[in-house]
């Protein structure tokens, strides 16, 4: 059931891109469809009843249904903004989201320890995933991000010819959710297409991966406790992840080092590494020296580390490189560990809470709004960082607010 969630991160993925890019201004109509909605929600409610969908539920959620069609804009968009791997990294571990996610890992101690006995998952990466995947449940059902699911499923299983047996089995999905009196429609709230909750679960992660931690009779991705437990539980079980062993860890390689054992599938124990020369970075011992490591180099001239399978445990929740490794630091440094050692190539430190926050609050009295001036780095601020660069002829115009930006805007326009 697990193998469920590798599209669940493939589709969220899109979905996160898609709140930061601009509507390709589609028409709000199906874009390939022989019948009308309502012609479809008649035809559909034979699928529903046999997947166990009672008429009195169909008839509830269905009648009247509006299908939110603006997500055939979305499911089209191309991202607006194309980050480096440093500023990828450096943007989802802003100091907000660290002082935040401490925050949190004080407010949550109990739930979190509880969590850790359980399942084995380390409780500051897991406040890494909290804090990538919904910002610790700040973005749940913030409009800005998040809309009604049911209307936007519906709108995608009528009218989305590329996907569309996926939509339909998602639409199912959440309607089994519905007859088991787990949610009612109106608190289905998440992205254009149907993630929810504190871990973003499509409905059918929610179904086959969720757990009634709380024991309150129902399984909810909107409880920290259900939705930290039931992804801890994926990562433990389909991740494969080691209790008690570290993911990793950032390592200096000696002069002349071989680059081609670089390889990220050669595996040796951590003894086998330092005997070819290679240390950790922060000049630590290595921990367990016999836990073995796969060494990753992801960008020649930038940082190294010594990886292992709890890296790929995590990996498996969204099976992208720079997403984990962005998470797992995020983690590191929650738990008060140190930036990385070595800058990624053309990279440069993240700025600080406070230098976030003056260049929100010069760019605004510039003229550029960047809707807030709280030291997070969203679509409204980006957009605003490349208007900017635009006018000063600062390229590439990126929309990244690093120090390059800092300096400039203390110039003034």
């Amino acid at each position: 059931m697990f193998e469920t969630n590798l599209t669940r991160r493939i589709w969220l993925r899109s979905a996160l891109i898609a709140v930061s890019a601009i509507a390709l201004g589609r028409p709000a109509a199906a874009q390939s469809s022989g019948m009308s909605f309502e012609r479809w929600v008649a035809a559909f409610r034979p699928r529903a009843l046999a997947r166990g969908i009672s008429e009195k539920t169909y008839a509830r959620v269905m009648t009247g249904l509006k299908p939110d069609t603006s997500v055939y804009a979305l499911d089209r968009a191309q991202p607006e903004f194309t980050e480096a791997l440093w500023q990828y990294v450096n943007r989802r571990c802003s100091d907000h989201r660290v002082i935040t996610g401490k925050k949190r890992a004080a407010e949550q101690e109990t739930l979190l320890a509880q969590i850790e006995r359980d399942y084995g998952v380390d409780r500051f990466l897991m406040l890494g995933l909290w804090g990538m995947e919904s910002s610790f449940g700040d973005v749940v059902d913030n409009p800005r991000y998040m809309r009604p699911v049911i209307p936007a499923l519906a709108a995608l299983a009528w009218g989305e010819p590329r996907r569309r047996k996926y939509w339909e089995q998602e639409m199912l999905n959440a309607l089994v959710i519905i007859e088991r009196g787990w949610a009612e429609p109106s608190e289905m709230i998440g992205s254009w297409a149907g993630a929810m909750g504190h871990t973003q679960w499509m409905p059918e992660v929610w179904l086959n991966v969720g757990i009634d931690y709380n024991k309150d009779g129902r399984i909810s991705p909107f409880q920290p406790d259900d939705a930290l437990a039931g992804t801890a539980a994926y990562i433990a079980k389909r991740g494969k992840y080691q209790r008690g062993e570290i993911w990793g860890c950032e390592v200096r390689l000696p002069s002349g080092f071989n680059s081609g054992l670089a390889d990220k599938k050669t595996k040796r124990s951590y003894a086998a590494w330092q005997k070819l020369g290679v240390t950790r970075a922060d000049g630590k011992p290595f921990g367990r020296p016999a836990d073995e490591v796969r060494l990753w180099l992801p960008e020649r001239g930038g940082p190294a580390f010594l990886i292992g399978q709890n890296y790929f445990a995590f990996r498996s929740y969204n099976p992208s490189d720079s997403y984990t490794l962005a998470l797992l630091h995020l983690g590191d440094l929650i738990r008060g560990g140190p930036d990385f050692q070595q800058q990624f190539p053309g990279g440069e430190r993240r700025l600080t809470l406070a230098e976030l926050q003056e260049i929100q609050q010069r760019l605004t009295a510039l003229g550029y709004d960047t809707k807030g001036t709280d030291g997070r780095v969203g679509p409204d601020t980006m957009q605003a960082v490349r208007a900017f660069q635009q006018k000063v002829g600062h390229s590439p115009a990126d929309g990244y607010p690093g120090l390059k930006v800092l300096a400039r805007v203390r110039q003034g326009a």
